[in-house]
């Protein structure tokens, strides 16, 4: 059976469905996509694509440190956007978090997201 460990975040949404929202599995850890819900207000962040991705760059934050990595530890993320049109204003806050030695990334455009959401991000991320 392999190694496994169940990653939770009172900083994060809790999830709402048969999933975790962080696995740590030996030198890696995984998150489940994250959209841009506040986890105090279990609303969706009003303010579009970037107060969203903002979000979500936060929750994604906090699941990865609950797990004892981090945001410089990412490696790969999968952006899910509603609309590629917004590539380029989720790129630009996406950007503020990853500013030094970005991860390998995919963005694909999505036919619908949980919730209506605009963007929603997965990370990969290696433990120190």
């Amino acid at each position: 059976m392999p190694n496994k460990e169940i990653i939770t975040s009172a900083n994060a949404p809790q999830p709402i469905g048969p999933y975790s929202a962080g696995v740590k599995s030996g030198k890696f850890v995984f998150t489940a996509g994250q959209i841009g819900i506040d986890p105090q207000t279990g609303e969706v962040v009003s303010g579009g694509v970037e107060a969203e991705t903002r979000q979500v760059m936060r929750n994604l934050k906090s699941i990865l440190e609950a797990a004892g990595s981090s945001l410089d530890s990412v490696v790969k993320t999968t952006v899910f956007l509603r609309d590629m049109g917004d590539f380029a204003a989720m790129n630009s806050i996406y950007g503020e978090f990853f500013s030094q030695e970005p991860p390998a990334r995919t963005t694909v455009q999505v036919a619908g997201l949980p919730k209506g959401v605009a963007v929603e991000i997965e990370a990969v991320a290696v433990l120190p």
